[in-house]
């Protein structure tokens, strides 16, 4: 295929296109976390229409830029990479079991004083206060860049959009935990299990455990038998509380990163 064939056109300022021979063979796209990071995306029909897009955006744009990728997709990989892209992070998906036999958890009790408010029943007010608490934690620390990708805060900071998803952890009047679960896109029966955070005062009592029974408990008896969850390989905590309730490994994503 001769790539020489193909033209490049800025269409937006998010977007640009391949085109070969009048047909458009490809387009890329930017968006702009909240974070301040521009993440890109290309779809293009062969690789030299993805080399030229690539080629393209990244005389346009200031660096860093950033890529999620299936680490399965070796094809997309190969094409990232042979434009500069290498790996910052890796993130798990993990089926977990919800059976109380298989995941050991039917006798996780929270610990004395705290008790588990169930999905969709946490009170808006005390929620976002425990996310700002959380949100501040996290940025002290690791950064909320090293958090699930699912869960990027918003342009006033909030991280905690809809408190229909939530369960909670409560303790003297205030939450203390939070345990964020959705329902896929097109599989009404699929829960996926975006994020666990207890307040660092608060960890290591078995909380997030309590949490993660109550939630998973829950699941079970409504006749679902496996959730997804995602998390940071370098979170150890997590990788040990999933994989400690038998959950397994089914995929992961790349996020690759141009310096």
């Amino acid at each position: 295929m001769d790539d020489h064939a193909v033209a490049i056109t800025r269409v937006a300022e998010t977007q640009w296109h391949a085109v070969e021979d009048d047909l458009t063979v490809g387009r890329g796209y930017t968006s702009r976390r909240p974070d301040g990071r521009m993440f890109l995306s290309i779809d293009a029909w062969h690789g030299a229409a993805f080399d030229r897009l690539a080629d393209a955006m990244l005389a346009d744009l200031p660096k860093p830029l950033y890529t999620v990728i299936d680490e399965a997709d070796l094809d997309s990989a190969v094409k990232w990479k042979r434009s500069g892209f290498t790996t910052r992070r890796r993130e798990w998906e993990y089926l977990v079991p919800t059976d109380p036999q298989i995941t050991g958890l039917g006798s996780a009790l929270p610990p004395a004083g705290v008790t588990i408010v169930a999905v969709g029943r946490a009170e808006k007010g005390p929620l976002l206060a425990l996310d700002r608490v959380i949100r501040d934690e996290v940025e002290a620390t690791v950064g909320w860049r090293e958090m699930p990708a699912e869960v990027p805060p918003h342009p006033d900071g909030v991280t905690t959009t809809d408190p229909s998803e939530y369960a909670v952890a409560a303790q003297a009047g205030e939450y203390v935990g939070l345990l964020r679960v959705t329902t896929v896109s097109r599989r009404p029966r699929c829960r996926r299990i975006r994020l666990i955070a207890i307040r660092s005062d608060r960890r290591r009592r078995g909380i997030a455990r309590a949490l993660l029974a109550h939630v998973l408990g829950s699941m079970h008896r409504c006749g679902i038998e496996t959730a997804w969850a995602d998390v940071n390989e370098s979170n150890e905590a997590a990788v040990a509380l999933f994989e400690g309730v038998g959950a397994r490994r089914a995929s992961s994503n790349l996020e690759l990163v141009l310096r």
